[in-house]
């Protein structure tokens, strides 16, 4: 069964994957698309309704990203949000002006006033708070609109073509701060795209076996399990679509947490599939000796993954299918489109040009962290493995600044496992999303008894987010973190200063590299 869609057209910001994140949350699919993306591809997509998203640029000079009038003419609903809506009005007749002493910009909270007959408005309150962020505004409104939102500077705060099914916000619905953001999402799409709502994991894992089995066939398949949450998922769907075709390689690169190798050969050795546990380490901390820089610890993490996936593929016979636990924003950060790469993650910008596989088969590549974890228990996998702490392809390599040895995965890994055992203990495991240790690169003076010492600095790091694209430092408790740092400076050799990180995304990312 074909799920309705929604597309969400991206103008190039870089927190638009947010605005899809919305839309799911209404049981709706939804994907995001370049605005360069042809009439004629849209079209063949029938989506139900289509949002056009913000964006850096001026939609009134020369070289800023816009799409052909056709756009219009598909009688699909529109919603424009922010520069989607400045583009809505200037390629209708209407016109945009800069930011002025009488029409000023807006940053951050504002208060705005509804008209609540408005189909896009319906059921909220006529009054609340926006979140604003732009330099131009909507000057003059193209012929058959109206405006359904104001706030003191901004007269038309949100604007309505309710004929043509066309409206527009000047603030940002997709995020949290917009207080009644998600429902104006809602109203738009059910009471103006008429969306019934038939986006489900039962329906996405019952599509997507279908789709591998169809994909597979006779073949044999090989899949890289880290023990993660992605890949343990990946590895019960490609387990429920092909059984025995399907052998899982665990590469224990050294790099893992503190006896993390064993505890995922005991969850998966006896499940079972084919399992088969490679302990590389020596080999990747050979090829990562004297490697500082991120982007080129991740290429080396990359590449390697692949060339071990590739010997062992040998070993077992003709392998047609690589299979990975790329997720969504996986992709979104690796850069797509007119976007800026955050960082390459390994499966996706870390890849080698050549890979000695017919095919990739990612499973979860459109699915985000939040939905992974319900696929994972719409398929009955342990709640354990469902609600493990997210750990990246590369493992410590990214968690050790500066360059890697021997000595300093083994200060990270005990470190590491101390802060995770206190969270544990205070019972806070479920309400950090994700939490973890940095070894610094950086090195300071300390006394401990009657000695100087010259170590390393250890940085904590916990976060709470929804969908792991915008995060929130998490507000550990004081004595938590004291119990942490007592524990590490007495317990670790080597450290002898330990910081909380206090930084949310943007403008940081969740990891350090």
């Amino acid at each position: 069964m074909l799920n309705e869609t929604v597309l969400v057209i991206d103008f190039g910001g870089q927190y638009n994957q947010l605005i899809a994140r919305r839309v799911r949350e209404h049981n709706i699919y939804c994907e995001v698309i370049s605005y360069k993306t042809s009439i004629e591809e849209i079209k063949a997509k029938a989506p139900k309704g289509i949002i056009f998203t913000g964006g850096p640029n001026s939609v009134y000079l020369d070289d800023s990203p816009r799409m052909t009038e056709d756009i219009f003419k598909l009688g699909v609903p529109i919603l424009g949000i922010c520069y989607g809506a400045q583009f809505m009005v200037y390629g209708l007749g209407g016109k945009i002006g800069k930011a002025n002493e009488s029409a000023a910009a807006e940053f951050g909270r504002t208060e705005c006033e509804f008209d609540t007959s408005s189909k896009l408005m319906k059921g909220l309150k006529e009054s609340s708070i926006v979140w604003m962020s732009h330099n131009d505004y909507i000057e003059e409104l193209p012929k058959g609109f109206r405006a359904i939102g104001h706030s003191a500077k901004c007269p038309y705060g949100a604007i309505e073509d309710p004929e043509r099914k066309f409206y527009g916000t000047q603030f940002h619905p997709e995020v949290n701060h917009t207080e009644q953001g998600f429902d104006m999402l809602g109203n738009f799409l059910y009471n103006v795209c008429e969306c019934k709502g038939d986006w489900t994991m039962e329906g996405y894992a019952e599509t997507a076996i279908r789709e591998i089995r169809e994909k597979v066939g006779s073949g044999k398949a090989l899949l890289a399990l880290s023990g993660g949450v992605d890949s343990s998922v990946a590895c019960k769907l490609m387990a429920k679509a092909i059984g025995s075709q399907l052998t899982c390689i665990f590469v224990d690169h050294g790099l893992m947490r503190k006896n993390e190798g064993d505890e995922v050969e005991n969850a998966f050795k006896d499940s079972g599939i084919n399992f088969v546990r490679v302990n590389a380490g020596e080999r990747f901390l050979t090829k990562l000796a004297g490697v500082s820089e991120p982007e080129k610890k991740r290429k080396i993490i990359g590449e390697e993954f692949i060339r071990v996936f590739e010997e062992e593929a040998k070993k077992i016979g003709k392998v047609d299918y690589l299979v990975q636990g790329t997720i969504y924003p996986d992709v979104i950060e690796s850069g797509t489109g007119d976007a800026a790469v955050i960082k390459s993650h390994h499966n996706v910008g870390g890849l080698p040009d050549y890979v000695d596989f017919k095919e990739i088969i990612e499973p979860l590549r459109l699915l985000f962290k939040d939905e992974v974890r319900k696929l994972g228990t719409t398929l009955g996998l342990d709640s354990k493995l469902v609600w493990r702490q997210p750990f990246p392809g590369p493992g410590l390599a990214i968690r050790i600044i500066g360059d890697i040895t021997p000595e300093k995965v083994k200060i990270l890994q005990d470190a590491d496992a101390i802060f995770r055992e206190e969270i544990a203990n205070a019972g806070l495991e479920r309400s950090i999303n994700q939490y973890f240790a940095v070894l610094t690169n950086m090195r300071s003076v300390g006394v401990m008894g009657d000695g100087r010492t010259y170590d390393y600095t250890l940085a904590l790091r916990g976060v709470s987010t929804s969908d792991f694209m915008t995060a929130d430092f998490s507000r550990i408790p004081y004595d938590v973190l004291e119990k942490v740092s007592v524990r590490v400076v007495n317990e670790v050799g080597n450290i002898n200063r330990v910081v909380y990180d206090i930084t949310s995304k943007p403008p940081a990312t969740i990891e350090w590299e």
